[in-house]
This record gives structure tokens, C-alpha cells and sequence, in this order.
């Protein structure tokens, strides 16, 4: 586990450091809480704190750290935090877990039963993450799925809105129905995982949001967005797939769209599949880049076609 330990005794800190490392825990210890608060926010690899009652704020500073931190924790981030105290009162005790502390520990702690409420923590911990795992990911794909892809772009959109770049490209598989209906079920899946896995190489941010369709999230402008995209769009069609009918081949149509004044992840992706209806419009497996003009004539040539993100309706 990588564990903060927050202890205003340097002899006390190095010592517990010693027995969590003989162990392999990644240790970062700290005798400042507000320094340990900042380092447990930074680090996302941080998953468990041991923080002392007796702190250099005074007294009551340990048992709101431990509040503090439980702050730090989400439903995609589990953070177990132990409470150490020389006091063993019921009334400690109490306060601890009321204050967010998953464990309480004796100061200082014997070595097998900081050992013991470790192991405890890791079985918690890992209970956490395949939930958050079962909860925001696609089960065939392993992208996120559509609720946690939109969730999870919150961080992007801010740094997009402080004046950082920010691209989608909208994904769909080209005649994806026919693949299903001339080859069956089996080999769509198939289809779909393979471009779901092309699409999220180098850590790309995507997300399964319908069917056939993906969308992915690049702090690029809409040029470097457009370069993956058509990287994308020519991988994808030199895929070769296995039937009994003999190879086949498969291809995407893609709409690129870049963070605009005002905009939210919704217009971000609104913008980005109108383009993509025009790649489908316009003979598929191409490219197309939102631009001032393909709104007007989008809705100049469907009026009444409001199409948003994951829609219903099929465009293969």
C-alpha cells in the first residue's frame, strides 16, 4: 500500500516508517499535517493514512485531519485512514470513527496488529476498487462506461475552461448492423472491443457511450485531435478479423470538435456529433472537423434532427 504517516515525533515517524517498509509499503511520512493533506491530494497512488492524535496544530488537530482527509477520498479514490492515539477512552475512540476514521491503532503500534488492521485495510480497499472498477467501466470493452466518461471529464473541462486545449472525437463503427446480421453477435463484440482498444491506446480518455459509438476527450486543439482521428480511422480499417465466410474488414466515421468559450462537455460532444453525421452523411470511414458552417447546414438540411451524444437512433 502507499501509506502517509502523520506523526509530530520524528523518532516516532522513523520508527513506524521501518516496520511498514519491512512489509513493502511505500511510506511517505510527514510531521506537518497540512503538508501531508496537500502530498495525500497530489498523489492519487496514496490509498491508506496512519495520522497521530497529537499533532503540532494542538490538540483536536489529529482527530480533523483525519475529517480532512476523508474529504480527500471519492467514490473513485478509497482512502483508509487509521487513527493512532496513546488514549484507549471509548469517547477517543468514538470521535475517531465519527470523524471519518476507518481503524484505530494504539500509539505506538505493536508491529502484528499494525500488520493485522493493514491486511484489513487492503481487503477493504480492494472490495472498493472492484466496485468503482464494476461501476464505471464497459464490461465488453473495458472503457469507461457513459455515466463514468462524463463524470470523470469534469477535471478536464475546467483546465480546458482556464485556457487549456481540449478536443472530442466522436466514433462510430460503419455499418456495425450488417456485421451483426451477416456474421453474428460474437464477432460484433469482437468488432467493438478491438476498436474500443485501438482507441485507448496511449492512455487516451474514452468512453463507450451507445453501442457502436465511443467518444474520446484529447488536450489537443482540434488540428492534433484531427491527426489522432485520422491515425485512428486508418488502424481500424487495417484490421483483419477471422469468419468462417473468411477475413473481414471493418471501419469508423469520425467527428472532431474543439472547447469553445462557454462550452460544456455536452456542447463539447453535441459540436463533435454533428461532424460525425456528416462523415456518415458523406460516404463514412473519413474524418470531419467541426467548423463555423456545419451547425447551419446540419440543421439547414434536418430541421426537425436534434441528435445528441449516445443516441438512440442507428447510424450504421
Amino acid at each position: 500500500m502507499h501509506i502517509a504517516v502523520v506523526e509530530p515525533s520524528q523518532t516516532v515517524l522513523n520508527g513506524i516508517g521501518l516496520l511498514l517498509e519491512a512489509r513493502d509499503h511505500h511510506v511517505y511520512p510527514f510531521t506537518d499535517g497540512a503538508e501531508a493533506l496537500r502530498h495525500i491530494d497530489s498523489d492519487q497512488n496514496v490509498d491508506a493514512a496512519i495520522i497521530s492524535d497529537e499533532q503540532v496544530n494542538g490538540p483536536g488537530a489529529g482527530i480533523e485531519l483525519c475529517w480532512q482527509t476523508r474529504l480527500l477520498a471519492s467514490s473513485y479514490r478509497p482512502i483508509y485512514v487509521i487513527l493512532m492515539s496513546a488514549h484507549q477512552g471509548r469517547q477517543m475512540l468514538s470521535e475517531a470513527l465519527d470523524s471519518g476514521a476507518d481503524d484505530f491503532i494504539t500509539k505506538p503500534p505493536l508491529a502484528e496488529e499494525l500488520y493485522a488492521r493493514l491486511r484489513a485495510a487492503e481487503r477493504v480497499n480492494s472490495m472498493q476498487r472492484d466496485l468503482i472498477r464494476l461501476a464505471t467501466t464497459d464490461p465488453l470493452t473495458g472503457v469507461f462506461n457513459r455515466r463514468a466518461f462524463f463524470e470523470r471529464s469534469l477535471p478536464l473541462c475546467e483546465r480546458a475552461d482556464s485556457g487549456g486545449p481540449l478536443s472530442a472525437i466522436m466514433m462510430d463503427i460503419d455499418h456495425f448492423k450488417r456485421i451483426n446480421d451477416r456474421f453474428g453477435h460474437a464477432l460484433g463484440d469482437e468488432v467493438i472491443r478491438r476498436v474500443a482498444a485501438e482507441a485507448s491506446r496511449d492512455d487516451r480518455f474514452v468512453g463507450r457511450l451507445g453501442g457502436e459509438e465511443f467518444a474520446v476527450l484529447i488536450e489537443a486543439d482540434i488540428h492534433g485531435a484531427r491527426d489522432v482521428a485520422e491515425r485512428l480511422r486508418g488502424e481500424i480499417a487495417a484490421m483483419k478479423f477471422e469468419t468462417p465466410k473468411g477475413l473481414m474488414t471493418t471501419t469508423c466515421s469520425f467527428g472532431v470538435s474543439d472547447w469553445q468559450r462557454g462550452d460544456n462537455v455536452d456542447e463539447l460532444l453535441r459540436r463533435a456529433d454533428i461532424a460525425l453525421y456528416s462523415a456518415k452523411s458523406g460516404g463514412r470511414n473519413q474524418v470531419v472537423a467541426d467548423h463555423p458552417g456545419l451547425w447551419v447546414l446540419h440543421y439547414d438540411q434536418h430541421p426537425t434532427t436534434i441528435r445528441a451524444p449516445a443516441r438512440a437512433q442507428s447510424t450504421a
